[in-house]
């Protein structure tokens, strides 16, 4: 969990009680559920706003992409901006330029201009959850830090229920630049609500160096290496010279900034931490784990309104039940964490997940609306038992001299992963249809009999001549995406059983964040 990034240093402020602290937390809750409202809010949307932008579904994934980039780039300057200029500011001026940048996202009349706006909507929401929780934690009496806790939590876990949900009506209803405008009234209450409750409750700032040199490398490499994944298969991969460039340019950059971070007294990025056993294990289960729920959250509306025909608001409906469970289950989960194996749980998430996947696998295009939601409503058992004890474990024995340093380099890793999720499952996708389609094409000749009893069908109907090769083409498409669909969630599904083995590399004690204790 957050500290304080200025614990120790001065005597912390009395908290506060009353309607101030119902008010403030109202404020902050609404910082963070807007900011981790944007990372599901476009995906049920990405249909409507590549037709609108003149683009692909698969381009028009960029605009989540390039969100998730760019917060995982910010996340790690947290500690250093808080020290710097005081966790109060910068969590009210991160919350002012979000609200901005969604003003310009909604206002963006071509894809390059949307991505290039997503970016730095990312870029200046790094600090907002990070610092959300601490501030809360601050203001609370150390008794009910608990229920502080609680409640941020919760509202990082409701998030993701509305956005399919609300994206997808405010899509459908109105056009999709208001998936953005919705942020205003809520940034605006927010920051001024925030600034006058905490102006008086500044931390301490002090003048620290900062890595530049890490920070220009980590930008470049991981920029370089998003851009490479997001217009490789448009531009047919490394056939193309750009990509290559981008590749080269990635390597060099990430080979760099490991030995610089590694000698460095002041790194952006502290990769000392990967030394410790749990922290190394459970950061790689939970980027993994990231990567293909992520991934499936992208994938599942974009198959569903691109092959099945479903709206944006039906599509959304059909996401959403994932978060209906994980809201009840993750404060009970918090609540007893000391109490549970975290290695067991944390495998019965992954179970819940491959279970789910595998039935996501057994779709086909007759499947009904009703059939759908099942499964994304089991998931929100995995997600419970799944981000709440695997964060326990990785932050189990560190110090907190070097509590904000882990907390920021995992979140870093797991926003930056679902980053990478959308540009990689959505390849994946689109090759497999590809590949698919030529093989079902194959079977389609004039001489071939059942072609033959197809088109004659389509002629009773009164289908016929091209309309009826046309109707052919769209039945082709739809079974290739099916098939490929498929295939994607049994990858993923596979990949969850394998994290099994992996969360157990971690050892025990788990039971004590910031020094030694019991656990499993």
């Amino acid at each position: 969990m957050s500290q304080s990034l200025a614990a120790g240093r001065n005597e912390a402020p009395e908290p506060l009680k009353g309607g101030k602290l119902a008010i403030l937390t109202i404020a902050v809750a609404f910082a963070t559920f807007m900011e981790v409202l944007d990372t599901t809010i476009v995906n049920v949307s990405v249909p409507h706003i590549a037709g609108d932008l003149a683009a692909s579904p698969t381009q028009g994934t960029w605009a989540i992409s390039s969100y998730g980039l760019a917060a995982a780039i910010a996340v790690p300057l947290t500690g250093w901006l808080a020290q710097r200029f005081g966790q109060v500011r910068m969590f009210v001026l991160s919350v002012i330029l979000f609200t901005l940048m969604s003003a310009l996202c909604g206002l963006a009349t071509s894809l390059h201009g949307l991505v290039a706006f997503r970016f730095l909507q990312g870029l200046v929401s790094g600090p907002m959850v990070p610092l959300s929780q601490t501030l809360l934690l601050s203001s609370y009496p150390h008794n009910k830090k608990g229920l502080a806790l609680a409640l941020w939590a919760m509202t990082v876990v409701v998030a993701p229920i509305f956005g399919p949900m609300l994206g997808g009506y405010l899509t459908d209803n109105f056009s999709w630049p208001w998936i953005f405008y919705i942020n205003l009234p809520v940034g605006v209450f927010a920051a001024i609500v925030s600034w006058s409750l905490l102006k008086t409750r500044e931390t301490p700032t002090e003048k620290k160096p900062i890595d530049l040199v890490g920070l220009v490398l980590l930008f470049v490499g991981v920029g370089s290496l998003q851009m490479m994944l997001d217009n490789g298969n448009d531009l047919d991969w490394f056939n193309s010279t750009f990509i290559v460039a981008l590749t080269v340019i990635a390597v060099v950059s990430l080979a760099f900034l490991v030995v610089w971070e590694l000698t460095d007294h002041h790194p952006v990025v502290d990769l000392s931490l990967f030394r410790l056993r749990n922290f190394r294990y459970g950061v790689l289960t939970l980027s993994l784990g990231m990567f293909c729920f992520f991934g499936s959250t992208v994938i599942f509306p974009l198959w569903l309104q691109t092959v099945k025909g479903y709206t944006a608001t039906w599509s959304g409906l059909a996401t959403a039940p994932v978060g209906i469970l994980a809201f009840f289950l993750s404060p009970l989960v918090g609540k007893n964490i000391q109490k549970l194996n975290l290695r067991i749980l944390t495998s019965f998430a992954f179970v819940v997940f491959a279970t789910t996947m595998f039935w996501f696998a057994s779709f086909t295009l007759d499947t009904e609306f009703g059939q759908l939601i099942w499964p994304r409503l089991l998931q929100g058992i995995g997600v419970a038992c799944f981000f709440v004890p695997l964060n326990q474990i990785i932050l189990s024995g560190i110090g907190p001299d070097r509590m904000a340093a882990a907390s920021g380099l995992s979140n870093f890793f797991r926003t930056l992963s679902g980053s990478f999720a959308t540009a990689i499952v959505t390849f994946i996708w689109t090759h497999r249809q590809e590949m698919h389609h030529a093989r079902l094409t194959e079977y389609v000749a004039a001489a071939n009999p059942s072609t033959q009893d197809y088109l004659a069908r389509l002629g009773d109907a009164g289908i016929k001549g091209s309309s009826a090769y046309a109707s052919i083409e769209q039945t082709l498409s739809q079974q290739a995406y099916m098939l490929a669909t498929s295939e994607v969630f049994w990858m993923m599904g596979v990949i969850f059983l394998l994290l099994i083995l992996v969360v157990w590399l971690c050892r025990p004690p788990f039971g004590s964040v910031g020094g030694p204790g019991g656990g499993h």
